[in-house]
This record gives C-alpha cells, sequence and structure tokens, in this order.
C-alpha cells in the first residue's frame, strides 16, 4: 500500500475543519480532562481539554495550552483562572465520556456546563476552583505563569499542584498512580475516547542493564 504524503502547501490548502481534525490526532493518544473554573462570582465553568503536560516535578507543575479569544467564541477557562488563579483538572470514564465532550459546545458564560451536560460541581475548603464531583482522578493547580505566545496567540497557563484526590488503591508502591484502574479517559484528535488498558511498564532505563519490566 502507497504512502500518503502531504507538504506544507497542501495542508494549507485542506478545508480548515479537516485540517484542524487531521493536525490535532497527529501526537497521538492523549489524556483527556475536563478543567473546572469560575470566576471572582463563583460561576462556574466546564471544558474538556487534551492540551495539559508535565512541566516539572520540584516543584509539581503541570501546563496547558489554550486557544485565544478569536471574537466568534469566548474564552471562559483562560479568563476565569487569570481572574481567580486557580483551576481543578479532573479525569473521567468512558460513561462520562459524551458529557464531556459536550463541554466544548460555546455556552454563553452565564450558563455554566456543569449544569447543562450533567455534572456536579465538588467544592473543597483548599481550592477556590469547583472540583467535577465523582471524578476518580481531580487535581487542584494555582496558577504560578501565564504566557501568551506569540506565533499563533495561544496561551500556556503554568499550574502548581498543590492538592491530588485520587483512589488509595490506584497508587502504584513506586509512586506512580494506575490510570487504567481508574477508567480514565484518553483521547485522539478531538473526538475519538477510548479506555487504555494496564499496558506495559518498565523499571528506569540504564545503559549497563536490558529493558527489565516491571
Amino acid at each position: 500500500m502507497a504512502d500518503s504524503c502531504l507538504t506544507l502547501d497542501d495542508l494549507e490548502a485542506m478545508d480548515n475543519e479537516a485540517r484542524a481534525r487531521l493536525i490535532n490526532c497527529l501526537p497521538g493518544y492523549k489524556s483527556a480532562m475536563l478543567v473546572g473554573t469560575c470566576d471572582a462570582d463563583r460561576l462556574t465553568n466546564l471544558a474538556i481539554i487534551s492540551s495539559h503536560f508535565h512541566l516539572g516535578s520540584r516543584p509539581p507543575l503541570l501546563a496547558m495550552i489554550l486557544r485565544p479569544d478569536t471574537g466568534r467564541s469566548e474564552r471562559h477557562t483562560l479568563s476565569n483562572i487569570l481572574e481567580t488563579e486557580s483551576w481543578t483538572l479532573n479525569a473521567f470514564t468512558l460513561a462520562d465520556a459524551a458529557q464531556a465532550h459536550q463541554t466544548s459546545a460555546p455556552y454563553p458564560k452565564t450558563q455554566s456546563e456543569f449544569d447543562a451536560c450533567g455534572f456536579n460541581e465538588d467544592w473543597k475548603s483548599n481550592c477556590p476552583a469547583p472540583f467535577v464531583s465523582g471524578s476518580p482522578l481531580q487535581v487542584a493547580c494555582a496558577l504560578r505563569e501565564h504566557r501568551r505566545l506569540d506565533i499563533n496567540g495561544t496561551h500556556m497557563v503554568i499550574g502548581e499542584v498543590t492538592t491530588l484526590h485520587y483512589p488509595e488503591d490506584a497508587l502504584r508502591p513506586d509512586g506512580a498512580l494506575l490510570l487504567h484502574s481508574m477508567g480514565a479517559v484518553a483521547i485522539s484528535g478531538l473526538d475519538t475516547y477510548t479506555q487504555p488498558d494496564a499496558g506495559v511498564s518498565f523499571r528506569a532505563a540504564s545503559v549497563d542493564t536490558p529493558t527489565t519490566p516491571l
């Protein structure tokens, strides 16, 4: 079977929606999370995201990329984060994938996606932003840095992890979490959700020994 090849000119000539779907799936499977935020008046917002990533462990930093305000739709997640300097990341299962996907619809600021999409707010005393009730993994982040990227106007926000909530039996002896045991969902591109299995795990690589399974 012949390979397909697309050049930058080919990509530029593509329909906008088709190009967005193609480029979004190139990073492969990514963790899908629901970002919980609120404004200073505690008007809540919930948005699905797959553009978050680990930035460092000491201090514990997670970053994410948020799209700019295009004028066609508002960016409530970004404005809430800049206003309150806080947000939550919440894993979800395949049973909640349809509701989670629905949070990407352009609801007005006065309409909370928690209510519109069938999720319940979970407020905890040590975090100003709402968690998703029942989420198997809840992460609270406090804003530490915000940068607007000149290349395309997107925004990178860097948060320090301040609180974690997860099932006790999901913690591995080496400190990692068994995400598959929680039912945490992965996403491919813009619209495909999947539940990974346990996969394979290896000990830290060394130049002196062969790769060793955990």
